[in-house]
């Protein structure tokens, strides 16, 4: 990849860099936006489409199930393209699925337009992060990788309570609509200020295919499949929980999801700082750490001032994604593309599992609080995994140390 980076990055002056990644970046601000509107607006959707919470659970679902099937289908098959083009045809695609969802007139309609809207989610990522860090020279690629990322942070503190507020005051179909639009301004951006890179290496999907099939690649995506659907199933029903559980007016929600994505700053931030001291026993950290916050979840929703700093302190176990991120990028060798876009699609099998996991346990009588106990479940299930992947690093390494 190093070929490739040097002539792009030497032709760019930092203003350009600067609009590349700001183009990037609103992409992220996009998908963020557009992947936690629906908890914010889970009651407006009900009502509106006339189904019940856990069906709106089941649309979350559907959009993470395109995600984790987009990923890796859609990096795998655009492998051979260029970057410009995957970027511009991805976000276009983006706006088409969710102006889907802000036209469906049905349960149906709606459940397919979700899937379809999360299609390009994971191979956006992917894609956006390579373009990062071709367009960096190599001291600064890390903080442009960081910079994409932020626009996914930034949706979940700004993007969502806005959508949220306009939901209530207009229509929840006013979310997605404005999530199009974000997606065509991505696009127009893209297409003025990244130009095309003659000196591209475009890689070949057998090798990336044949590279990503490794025990440890497995073992990280199931750890952040499993391991932060708790977040997800919290997350989802935070909505019923304020009103039935803690007794708050719905006019709450869009400060609850702007106080989650403080949290979810606070987040990325500790996962950097974690991973850089700890390196992958940093997973081990987060996951001990959001069993406690999802054991005392539940308890906490009880009461207007614990509930919200709990909100904080859910939103604060994202920093899994930063750790894994960099597992990914450590054990994945030559499949990088794969691997940066199969760990959205990881995540989002945790945002398919975490909201059916909690629909079942609301399903069956239990209070919307209870998704903590739900999540606490699925963070030891990550936890577990881990040792796992813990063991075969070790033999691997004494296995390395007997033959030399």
């Amino acid at each position: 990849m190093s070929l490739s980076i040097a002539p792009l990055a030497a032709r760019l002056s930092p203003r350009e860099r600067t609009f590349i990644l700001l183009a990037l970046s609103l992409g992220g601000f996009a998908i963020g936006t557009s992947e936690f509107a629906s908890m914010g607006l889970m009651l407006e959707i009900s009502r509106g489409l006339s189904i019940s919470e856990t069906q709106v659970g089941h649309l979350i679902s559907a959009y993470a199930i395109g995600v984790v099937v987009g990923a890796p289908v859609l990096a795998f098959a655009g492998a051979g393209y260029a970057r410009r083009t995957l970027l511009l045809g991805l976000m276009g695609f983006y706006a088409v699925g969710n102006l889907a969802s802000a036209l469906a007139p049905n349960y149906s309609t709606m459940l397919v337009a979700r899937f379809v809207a999360g299609l390009p989610h994971g191979a956006y990522f992917g894609v956006a992060m390579l373009v990062a860090a071709a367009i960096s020279p190599p001291a600064q690629r890390g903080a442009a990788m960081s910079k994409v990322l932020l626009g996914l942070s930034v949706a979940i503190l700004v993007g969502n309570p806005l959508t949220t507020w306009l939901g209530q005051q207009f229509s929840w179909r006013t979310a997605f609509a404005l999530v199009s639009v974000l997606a065509i301004a991505t696009v127009v951006m893209i297409a003025r200020y990244l130009l095309p890179d003659p000196d591209e290496v475009r890689t070949s999907p057998m090798r990336e295919l044949r590279a990503f099939n490794r025990t440890q690649v497995w073992l990280a995506l199931a750890i952040g499949s499993v391991g932060f659907a708790g977040m997800f199933c919290v997350f989802t029903y935070l909505a019923p929980t304020l009103v039935q559980v803690t007794g708050l007016a719905e006019s709450w929600m869009p400060l609850a999801v702007g106080i989650f994505g403080i949290g979810a700053i606070i987040g990325n931030v500790a996962g950097g700082w974690l991973v850089d001291r700890f390196h992958f026993r940093a997973a081990a950290l987060v996951l001990v750490w959001s069993i406690v916050v999802l054991l005392a979840y539940p308890l906490a929703a009880q009461s207007v001032w614990s509930i919200f700093p709990m909100i904080i302190a859910v939103g604060t176990m994202g920093a899994l994604a930063a750790v894994l991120q960099t597992r990914l990028m450590d054990v994945a060798g030559e499949a990088q593309t794969l691997a940066a876009a199969s760990n959205h699609a990881a995540f989002n099998t945790a945002n398919a599992l975490g909201p059916w996991f909690g629909g079942m346990a609301i399903g069956a009588g239990f209070s919307p609080a209870t998704t903590g106990y739900v999540g606490a479940a699925t963070a030891l299930g990550g936890l577990l995994l881990w040792g796992v992947a813990a063991l075969v690093d070790r033999r691997s390494r004494s296995a390395v140390a007997c033959e030399g």
